[in-house]
């Protein structure tokens, strides 16, 4: 369970836990009960009729899969909906109380208001599509190439995505500083490949993508022919764009991202674009040199320009701020993005429920402020010392592993202890919140405020340009169900939201919590030493600190991953990408091996016997049953497909059974033999 933020920069700077978006979603009523237990395993869960060493994914979650089905307005279903639901529960609850309060606190007012003009789809519908008008107008009166870089500076201010994306990131020789970067962006589809893949399904998509944008022109009110015109030329345009884009697998290569040039060499790359003009018009503070991310793209930008018909420019900014406006506008807008983006690509046969999509609205706008009170509703500090305790004992099992690792000389060690030392752990919630108070929030107007607060943050992102960069700051809202490691900062990420049960609880024994949140943890410090972490030194600069011998080695070993995930098919007719996956696959492999090791020295501190039973399992047993029973989950096959194709984690199935076959420790733990799939006969290992 591994989800990646990646912002809007040169190159992924964060490594989550999991796909928040499109992994960790819920449905009422849904939950599954767990069996009453001494362990804190869900015994209710298991399938005793799958034999563990054949199947470890199936014996422990083969009962919970047959129990439950996919909610009509979800892509997928899994364990972790257990926490996100009793999460969405308790912000509803707050923005409700917040919403009808006469005497209202600034933070009640600010998402109290967006959560109740969210809600109000009576205004929405009263409305129409009267707010998109304004910016509509400004974008049909764009005559030249000025006048269209004056619109897509407009349009990047209200964070819609056209052309290219410009934002701050830590410059990777000093990573305690932002300097201004510049990468691809501006494709409707979710990733490159998805406009060159010659199979069935794909050109379907495609088809289906071309219609949408099309009725979409169609609810703006042009003419059927001149709809299907228009999004035509888009798509031609999207796809000349998509051409000179790196796709997702080769953007895990950092140092591929990196290409350092000064304004001046940016302007001879771009003669159709002055970027000179777009960084003013942003009110960019003053800057000489950028990262610029892929240079070939900008160049193919610059060419595309110059050759483009203006009318099809304004009608793909038009499309692009349509798209990102849907769900700000009556149900026909709302209702016709679901049925492309979530119907056709994931398979999801109905909406969330308005509450559920306004409880998101909110904290993805505002979310500091709603994390603000969710923290006080929900978090003790007891787990918060807790998961610390953890952290630093895991932390010290990573530097036994580094010293025992045999392929690794002992200069590179010294960087790898360097590096671990200098590891800082952020737990629950940021010192210091988020001020809101510039964003003006008004009782009914969803449309507007959705767009301040975009403003609010568009500026503030563009305002850290030759700042600080402020290691404090968080990448994660409080509420969210999730982790993550940033290379960038050396510092791992642990939200309120996901410090509680099932991943951590009083209530379960030790090996349960170790597999749950334990391996949580070790999942994230590993990535600091996963195929991308590992190129970014102790400060967070991209710096080769190996020795050429060590990085071989590792790289070779790395390759097994590759190829034993590689192998795996999620569903029919395609498999993983396993170089996209390999840095997740890594992760979950190094940090289930940490919290193993965490877990034996803890059961040796406390003169506990690894035989020992508890609700008829070993502790190793209970340990990987824990570990395994995070992961149940199901996927739409649609979303399957999707994952496979840009997801860089693995499905729940693949996440277990393919850690576990690499470990001799649950053979052992379980009896496994040789013949067995899951018997670890010669299994991968970095760490």
């Amino acid at each position: 369970m591994t989800n990646y933020t990646e912002r809007m920069t040169c190159y992924k700077l964060a490594a989550s836990l999991v796909l928040s978006a499109l992994v960790v979603c819920t449905a009422l009523g849904q939950a599954t009960d767990k069996a009453a237990s001494q362990s804190g395993l869900d015994l209710s869960s298991i399938d005793k009729t799958a034999n563990p060493c054949d199947d470890f994914y199936q014996y422990a979650c083969g009962a919970w899969m047959t129990k439950n089905q996919i909610p009509a307005d979800e892509s997928s279903w899994g364990r972790f909906n257990e926490l996100f639901e009793r999460n969405q529960l308790v912000l509803r609850s707050i923005l409700e109380d917040s919403s009808q309060h006469q005497d209202r606190s600034p933070i009640d007012q600010k998402i109290g208001g967006f959560y109740g003009s969210c809600l109000n789809e009576a205004a929405i519908e009263q409305k129409g599509v009267a707010p998109l008008q304004p910016e509509l107008d400004r974008i049909a009166h764009i005559k030249d190439p000025h006048g269209l870089l004056l619109e897509v500076a407009r349009l990047h201010e209200l964070q819609v995505d056209v052309l290219f994306n410009f934002a701050p990131m830590p410059d990777p020789k000093n990573a305690l500083l932002n300097i201004a970067g510049l990468d691809q962006g501006g494709l409707g589809l979710p990733e490159k490949d998805f406009y060159f893949r010659t199979d069935k399904k794909s050109v379907e998509i495609r088809q289906k993508y071309v219609a949408h944008i099309a009725k979409m022109f169609e609810l703006l009110g042009a003419a059927q022919p001149a709809a299907q015109k228009k999004a035509a030329a888009i798509m031609g345009l999207e796809t000349s764009m998509a051409k000179a884009s790196l796709d997702v697998t080769s953007r895990r290569d950092p140092v591929a991202l990196v290409h350092s040039m000064s304004r001046k060499e940016l302007a001879g790359l771009s003669p159709n674009f002055r970027y000179d003009d777009y960084f003013t018009e942003m009110k960019a503070p003053q800057f000489s040199q950028l990262n610029v991310a892929v240079p070939d793209f900008v160049k193919a930008m610059s060419a595309l320009l110059g050759n483009q018909n203006m009318a099809d420019l304004r009608d793909y900014l038009t499309w692009h701020y349509v798209k990102s406006s849907a769900r700000l506008l009556p149900k026909a807008f709302d209702n016709e993005s679901f049925d492309f983006f979530r119907r056709t690509l994931a398979g999801v046969p109905e909406q969330r429920p308005r509450w559920k999509r306004c409880v998101a609205a909110t904290d993805a706008e505002l979310g500091e402020a709603l994390g603000r009170k969710y923290v006080e509703k929900t978090f003790g500090e007891q787990g918060k010392q807790r998961t610390l305790e953890m952290v630093h004992e895991i932390e010290r099992q990573m530097g036994i592993e580094i010293e025992a690792v045999t392929w690794m000389s002992p200069a590179t060690k010294k960087e790898a202890f360097a590096k671990l030392h200098a590891v800082t752990n952020k737990i629950g919630y940021p010192d210091q919140w988020r001020d809101y108070s510039s964003v003006t929030i008004a009782d009914g107007d969803y449309f507007g405020n959705w767009y301040r607060a975009n403003e609010f943050e568009s500026k503030r992102q563009t305002a850290k340009v030759g700042k600080p960069v402020n290691r404090k700051e968080w990448d994660m809202t409080p509420p969210t169900v999730n982790a993550y490691y940033d290379p960038t900062q050396n510092n791992i990420n642990f939200p309120a939201g996901i410090l509680q049960p099932p991943f951590y609880s009083n209530q379960a024994g030790d090996p349960v919590n170790y597999g749950a949140i334990g391996a949580v943890v070790g999942h994230e410090l590993t990535h600091g030493f996963d195929d991308q972490g590992r190129q970014f030194d102790a400060d967070g600069n991209l710096k080769d600190w190996w020795q050429k011998s060590d990085a071989d080695q590792f790289n070779k070993l790395s390759e097994c991953f590759v190829n034993e995930y590689g192998g795996f098919s999620p569903v029919s007719g395609v498999e993983l990408n396993g170089k996209l996956t390999l840095g997740e696959n890594s992760a979950d492999n190094g940090g289930v091996r940490l919290a193993y090791l965490a877990l034996l020295e803890d059961l040796l501190t406390k003169k506990i016997a690894v035989s020992s039973k508890v609700d008829g399992y070993t502790q190793d047993q209970q340990f990987f049953i824990g570990y395994g029973q995070d992961w149940c989950e199901k996927l739409r096959p649609e979303t399957a497909r999707l994952y496979a194709q840009t997801d860089p984690h693995s499905p729940g199935r693949f996440r277990v059974d393919g850690v576990v076959q690499n470990m001799p420790e649950f053979s052992r733990a379980f009896s496994c033999k040789a013949g067995d799939k899951m018997y670890a006969a010669k299994g991968c290992r970095v760490w």
